[in-house]
């Protein structure tokens, strides 16, 4: 390398701007080691350019600039404001620019962007690709040499491992094999700890040593692994990770730890197309395999102080990346670990003032990277301890706290559930004492030791209830209490330790213990005259009872975990913020390290999220009632439907709410709710007015369930399961059509027309196989008519049923009942015998993953939602349900707002150019479709002219249709649309939407005038001759890019 002269001083500049943090890091170090006189690099990150301030200050670095590199994930549209600009005047002044993307996939705007030969384009893209600081170091060698007249000179690009192990103590390049040999001590827990490969790279490493250091002072192994991605690195074929099967597991397939820390946020899943929303690829299959838990540390983009001021928590893209994602994993939702801090360029050993930035480095939160450590490590331990050791707690819900209210979960058994748990406990060798037989004999006793009742309790039942917490021992926790948990408790209950359910000034712990084995009632967590309201009141402390409680079966019981049976809980419903808590939040003040289970029903995603995202829950969903009046229809299930959604926009897109909010109430003035409520007018506090609805409804369907709830682990049998199936099948499922819809035309009658007019007259022909399902009664209406429909459907799953519902017996079954063949209800019944029949044979995974959990193992993860409503193909249950449907996007409010969009868009071009835009290209992210449930996807089917067309049960679209062009305002507009990598993976579904959109306007016969995308089409043709007409539309512009 030549001696620079002094004329270095005055060379141009290196314009550096990527989306990486990292990247900027990663340069930090590498200048550090360069020569004195190599030139200054200028780093920009697009997310700080929002402001005019910093746009000027990032166009008025170009004055000095000899050489600009853009590195942008997400390309040209991640820096929207200046790109075009910066590009223009790069071209004006000669600065030779070179456009690269952030991931390994090339982006031909950013590659037409680029001013210098594509050799020297791909030479850059390498050593990035590459990364880390030799690799950096040479890449402004290149750029100095190539462009700034030095003679420095350089290496080719390096070989950076995409994944393997780095520990603070350790030998950079040191072998699984070889480490753990050394420093694993025999008997403690294995934990890993996986981290991306661009904070080694970068030294961004004070969370991972600070995560490191927590889990070895709490007695811990740690493996921790850098990898690319969770996926695969750019040179696998996408079949595997070598982190996962090299790393994480032996030669032959056994894990090397007890349990998994992943700090790298989304999904590693593939989900699927058609059907119900399944997280597929080699992924799931290996996570099975792989068979021990789990924990998501979140790792959060924003700063610590919008954290702690912020009530909600988490911003919508972490909320996204780090807890909506990682759930399709199965992946238990922890804390935010470590924040974003800006710091100096000078603020590293070695640092440099030949690099001018904003350095942004992830500072680890130590009480929350504290609670992560000793979270995991009991995790761990549930793998390590004998069954006949572990201690665990199963708490009933008791809300309001009458005995008539044990045990009251949403649509569960829960008595008989818990003694169907307890004896396959006791089976897998937990010690267990005393199984009650039957679920109304555990309610008496612990009626008879000691319950919540107030109104029948007595001294005597107080002494001798299963534990008691001394006022002494309660002070002790109680000035261990964050502040403001210790003045918000005393303002509301009085000083500590409270005067409620006190014997003789203990605290009394209710329930009753069973070995090692404690069954317990989940405490009131207030008074009140509405009890129903109290138990969702989004700020009201919990009492000194309430907490202590909870502290009594973590301190004294030492419970290794904890079952909470079925919906409603209160616990996720406590003060504190709504996703991503700090160790003031409630929920945590209670339960704190504590693992927890959570059977529950499958038909509340979003309350089941609540659990999941406040409490660490890992769900064991269950099985909706065999009796499905628990189920909602009409009105009442669109009213669910939508506050579904409001709890996703709460934390995912907030600014949607005061829409959602006025749907919510038109549905609840049209069903009538607002009058039971005693509510005239709009509530001030919706969220408040949210959660009574809730209570409310929840009320209602305890009223309407009279018997047949169900009981988890139990496989509906007879006229309990042919009565499922009914209702599992009442309507389509994924282009299966309703079993009643298909008996109906077969016997040649419309089924809409009975479902609307059933106080019609019936037809005078009735096939005879309808008069003979009951000969007893006549038929005079349609409502009549319906009755035999189902009578018959209900006789076929009964003759399917005495032959275990063999695929075979089909056809003669559907001959025999309907009197003939018919080829559409055939269809539905192999669909049943071999697809929903054999999946509610996995009921009993329901307790069998229960267990899988205590044991420290890997529960698996599955979709939620209502199975009677077109969605029975979410079956088994069992599973850790994940709350986020794809197939729900574009939803109603989003097309709303996507047309809004897509009207200012054209409004705004019609206004400035005289005309509408022929073309238009949009870039759709997968972050953002996630958080506003599909705004962008929206806008591009409102520029095409195509509306979605949901289901009305389930809200999923299920089809599209076309905006006539008379009504839709103006022409048909060809949108090219660019997708990022992750919106790839995550939303196959819409993909094939959007390809279906194009295809749906292209086929319309339309003036050239109304409809640019067969303007184009035509003009594609005459150059490159007559077409067929699928070659037609893959001529169009229009279309779907990805990015990678």
């Amino acid at each position: 390398m030549t001696e620079q002269t002094d004329t270095a001083t005055q060379r141009k500049t290196v314009l550096f701007v990527t989306t990486a943090d990292t990247d900027i890091l990663t340069a930090e170090r590498a200048l550090s080691g360069m020569p004195d006189d190599y030139p200054q690099v200028v780093a920009f990150n697009p997310v700080a350019l929002e402001t005019p301030e910093a746009q000027e200050e990032l166009m008025g670095a170009l004055a000095d600039a000899g050489v600009v590199i853009l590195r942008l994930l997400g390309g040209k549209q991640s820096m929207p404001q200046v790109f075009d600009a910066l590009v223009r005047d790069c071209r004006t002044r000669g600065i030779p620019l070179i456009a690269c993307p952030g991931h390994q996939e090339w982006d031909e705007d950013l590659v037409t962007a680029c001013t210098v030969p594509v050799s020297e384009v791909e030479t850059v893209f390498a050593y990035l690709m590459r990364g880390g600081v030799q690799n950096l170091e040479n890449l402004f060698f290149f750029l100095s040499d190539a462009y700034l007249g030095t003679e420095y000179g350089h290496e080719a690009p390096s070989h950076i491992p995409w994944e393997g192990l780095y520990h603070p103590d350790v030998a950079q390049g040191t072998q699984v094999d070889e480490y753990i040999q050394d420093h694993f001590e025999a008997g403690k827990p294995r934990i890993a700890v996986l981290f991306y490969r661009a904070h080694w790279m970068s030294g961004n490493l004070l969370t991972i040593d600070s995560l490191i250091r927590r889990l070895e002072a709490q007695g811990a192994n740690v493996l921790p692994l850098f990898s690319y991605s969770l996926k695969h690195n750019p040179e696998e074929d996408g079949e595997t990770n070598r982190t996962f099967t090299e790393y994480l597991a032996t030669p032959d397939g056994l894990p090397r730890v007890d349990c998994i820390i992943t700090t790298m946020g989304m999904s590693m899943s593939e989900l699927s197309t058609e059907g119900p929303t399944i997280a597929a690829g080699w992924t799931v299959d290996y996570l099975d395999q792989l068979d021990v838990p789990i924990i998501q540390a979140i790792i959060s983009t924003g700063t610590e102080e919008e954290w702690q001021e912020s009530s909600l928590g988490l911003g919508p893209i972490d909320t996204a990346m780090s807890v909506a994602l990682p759930e399709f994993d199965g992946r238990i939702i922890s804390v935010p670990i470590s924040f974003k801090q800006e710091s100096s360029q000078n603020s590293s050993a070695g640092g440099t003032a030949k690099l001018s930035g904003r350095l942004q480095r992830y500072v680890p939160r130590e009480d929350r990277v504290d609670f992560l450590a000793r979270l995991s490590v009991k995790w761990a331990n549930l793998r390590k301890k004998e069954n006949s050791e572990k201690r665990i707690a199963i708490i009933l819900s008791n809300y309001p706290t009458k005995d008539a209210r044990i045990g009251n979960a949403v649509g569960l058994d829960t008595p008989a559930s818990v003694v169907r748990v307890l004896n396959a406990m006791k089976e897998a060798g937990y010690h267990v004492t005393d199984i009650p037989e039957s679920g109304d004999e555990l309610v008496h006793r612990i009626i008879e030791r000691c319950s919540n009742d107030r109104d029948s309790l007595t001294e005597e039942q107080l002494r001798m209830a299963a534990g008691h917490v001394t006022a002494s021992q309660y002070g002790e926790w109680f000035k261990d209490f964050p502040a403001s948990v210790v003045q918000e408790m005393t303002e509301t209950w009085g000083e500590p330790p409270g005067q409620i359910y006190r014997s003789n000034g203990s605290l009394a712990i209710a329930g009753i213990d069973l070995g090692n084995i404690f069954i317990g009632l989940q405490p009131p967590r207030g008074f009140g005259e509405n009890p129903i309201a109290v138990y969702h009141s989004p700020d009201l402390a919990p009492t000194h009872h309430y907490i202590a409680y909870y502290r009594w079966i973590r301190d004294v019981f030492k419970a290794d975990a904890m079952i909470h049976v079925g919906k409603h809980g209160t616990l996720e419903w406590l003060p504190g913020k709504g996703i991503g808590l700090s160790e003031a939040c409630y929920p945590e003040v209670a339960l704190n390290d504590v693992p927890l289970f959570y059977p529950f029903i499958i038909n509340n995603p979003g309350e089941g999220a609540q659990a999941k995202r406040r409490t660490h829950a890992t769900i064991v969903d269950h099985l909706i009632p065999a009796m499905t009046t628990a189920d909602s229809y009409g009105d009442i299930a669109r009213v669910e439907q939508l506050m579904d959604e409001h709890y996703q926009c709460q934390t995912l897109d907030p600014a949607k709410l005061p829409l959602l909010e006025a749907q919510i109430w038109e549905m609840v003035k049209q069903a009538e709710l607002h009058r039971d409520l005693g509510i005239e007018n709009l509530p001030e506090d919706f969220g408040e007015f949210i959660l009574e609805i809730d209570g409310y409804l929840c009320e209602i369907k305890d009223a309407q369930i009279k018997d047949g709830l169900h009981i988890l682990g139990e496989t509906p049998e007879d006229d309990l399961l042919i009565g499922l199936l009914c209702s599992l099948t009442r309507l389509d499922i994924s282009g299966i059509p309703s079993l009643r819809r298909s008996v109906a035309e077969a016997m040649g009658l419309d089924y809409g027309s009975l479902m609307d007019e059933p106080a019609l007259a019936a037809p005078d022909s009735i096939p005879p196989s309808m008069i003979a399902i009951d000969a007893d009664n006549p038929v005079r209406t349609q409502g009549d008519l319906l009755e035999r429909v189902e009578l018959l459907c209900r006789e076929a799953y009964r003759q399917l049923l005495a032959q275990d519902f063999d695929p075979d017996a089909v056809g003669p079954v559907v001959s025999q009942v309907l009197g003939r063949p018919d080829a559409q209800t055939q269809l539905v019944l192999r669909y049943v015998a071999e697809i929903i029949y054999p999946a509610l044979l996995r009921t009993p995974d329901e307790i069998g993953n229960l267990l899988r959990g205590l044991d420290g193992r890997f529960v698996p993860a599955g979709p939620s939602g209502a199975p009677t409503r077109g969605m029975a193909n979410i079956l088994p249950t069992g599973r850790n349900f994940y709350s986020v449907d794809p197939k729900t996007i574009p939803s109603p409010s989003a097309w709303e707002t996507g047309k809004a969009l897509a009207d200012a868009l054209l409004e705004k071009y019609l206004t400035e150019e005289g005309a509408y835009p022929e073309m238009v290209g949009l870039v759709i992210w997968g972050t953002s479709a996630m958080r506003t449930h599909g705004d962008d996807v929206a806008q591009v089917l409102a520029l095409l002219g195509i509306k979605p067309v949901w289901q009305p049960e389930s809200r999923r679209v299920q089809g599209l249709e076309v905006i006539p062009i008379s009504e839709l305002g103006h022409p048909r507009i060809d949108v090219t649309v660019r997708i990022s990598g992750f919106f790839r993976d995550a939303f196959p579904n819409l993909i094939n939407l959007l390809d279906q959109a194009v295809e749906m306007a292209a086929a319309q016969d339309e003036t050239i005038e109304e409809n640019y995308i067969v303007k184009h089409l035509q003009e594609d043709m005459a150059r490159r001759g007559t077409a067929s007409g699928e070659e037609q539309r893959s001529l169009s512009g229009t279309g779907v890019e990805g990015e990678g």
